[in-house]
């Protein structure tokens, strides 16, 4: 069941929408003032906000211009519900960050019809984002592999060599530090690797092999080929 939060200071306004919504089956949740809205947003996290603009503590474009600039509650589309029709109100409305702006009064279908394309808009867009995270990790994971393939690979063999030194009858001490320096590149490269792959803020995804994509490293190194 989609939760609905409906802002209003006018207890009539908040009753008709309440009713209209839950009789289509959303949860409503209700809040008389910007600073409750607010803080009800924030809790509850619902699907959807409707919410006035004329209100005497906290107008409705203080109230949307705070809820799209927390991350928490960024995501949620906001329509704006007011008498005014001037092309700047709207225009305010919408710089605010509101997804949809409906005026009132209004009948039943058109407010249904925009609750229904703001969640689907945002059911979309929530599927899309999802959809980004896994292929960002996927192409963290391919790079890790990538990178620190080569290196591991010099741990193995190095860890080998200095086992077979141990088991001679005359140990060298030069040879087991020559092997220890080996040991000392792989592990910071290795080290160099997941230090880079920390600091990625904004990741960018490039073309690795047909269809397997890559992280491009902080520092401007490119992929390698699959063949280097």
């Amino acid at each position: 069941m989609k939760k609905v939060l409906v802002i209003d200071d006018l207890p009539e306004n908040v009753f008709m929408l309440q009713d209209r919504l839950e009789h289509e089956g959303y949860e409503v949740i209700t809040a008389y003032d910007g600073k409750t809205g607010i803080e009800k947003a924030l809790n509850e996290l619902p699907d959807l906000i409707l919410l006035d603009i004329m209100m005497p503590d906290i107008t409705g474009i203080e109230v949307c211009k705070t809820l799209t600039r927390n991350p928490e509650t960024s995501g949620i589309p906001i329509i704006l519900v007011t008498a005014k029709s001037g092309a700047e109100d709207t225009k305010e409305g919408l710089e605010s960050g509101a997804f949809d702006y409906i005026k009132k009064p209004f009948n039943k279908t058109e407010l249904l019809a925009r609750v229904k394309s703001a969640l689907k808009l945002s059911e979309a867009q929530k599927l899309l984002l999802d959809a980004e995270k896994k292929n960002t990790f996927i192409a963290t994971v391919v790079t890790a592999n990538h990178k620190i393939k080569q290196p591991l690979t010099l741990l193995s063999l190095t860890s080998s060599a200095i086992k077979r030194e141990l088991n001679k009858d005359e140990i060298s001490k030069e040879s087991i530090l020559n092997r220890i320096k080996y040991l000392e590149i792989a592990v910071k490269e290795i080290t160099d690797v997941l230090n880079q792959l920390n600091e990625i803020k904004n990741p960018v995804i490039s073309e690795y092999t047909n269809d397997i994509k890559m992280i491009k490293l902080e520092n401007g190194d490119e992929t390698d080929s699959p063949s280097n």
